[in-house]
């Protein structure tokens, strides 16, 4: 999943969002990283989504469609893509509008922006300028964030050219995410209630 879903998955704790939202960020062993403990709590959560999602049998079949054409980077681009079925259907997950939900959590970011690590505190402005989680809505705002990863990978796939993909295998995309998405939140609660 990308960063929109691990902060729903959060929930309403404040600092197992960041901690979620953070944790590709944060290298090594965290019980060594001076964080408080709830941040390191959601760091860890995130790494257990990760884990469930990565080995999915329903999310496989969605990178197994794009496999042949996108390789290993299949398993980035579908958690992009299942992050604009989230984004899209947001009514349908949360009863904050999409729009005011994102903007709360950037100032959450911006009041504790000390805390977060120097790459997410790099990106930050440029998430906030181009509203990166709204944008994942549309799909030119998917084919925007997927343009900007080419970037980050020099340009070995274009995979901002799944688009094409997700356009011809829309429904099946979406009906896969809705779900998995089911599936993965019943566990996230389950870990969180036990945590």
């Amino acid at each position: 999943m990308n960063y929109l879903a691990h902060i729903y998955l959060s929930g309403n704790d404040k600092e197992l969002t960041i901690g979620n939202f953070i944790a590709d960020s944060v290298k090594g062993n965290i019980l060594k990283k001076k964080l408080p403990q709830r941040v390191k709590d959601g760091i860890i959560l995130h790494r257990k989504i990760d884990t469930f999602t990565d080995s999915h049998p329903i999310v496989y079949k969605s990178k197994h469609r794009l496999f042949d054409k996108y390789s290993h980077y299949s398993s980035v681009i579908v958690d992009i893509l299942y992050d604009h079925f989230l984004a899209k259907n947001w009514q349908n997950y949360h009863s904050t509008k999409l729009n005011i939900y994102v903007e709360n959590f950037y100032l959450l970011l911006k009041y504790n922006f000390e805390i977060l690590p120097k790459p997410v505190q790099n990106f930050y402005p440029y998430m906030v300028s181009h509203n990166w989680l709204v944008s994942y809505a549309e799909i030119d705002g998917i084919e925007r964030i997927l343009k900007q990863m080419n970037k980050r990978i020099n340009g070995k796939i274009r995979l901002d050219h799944s688009v094409v993909e997700l356009n011809e295998h829309y429904t099946e995309f979406e009906e896969e995410f809705t779900e998995f998405f089911t599936e993965l939140t019943e566990y996230v609660a389950l870990e969180i209630k036990e945590g």
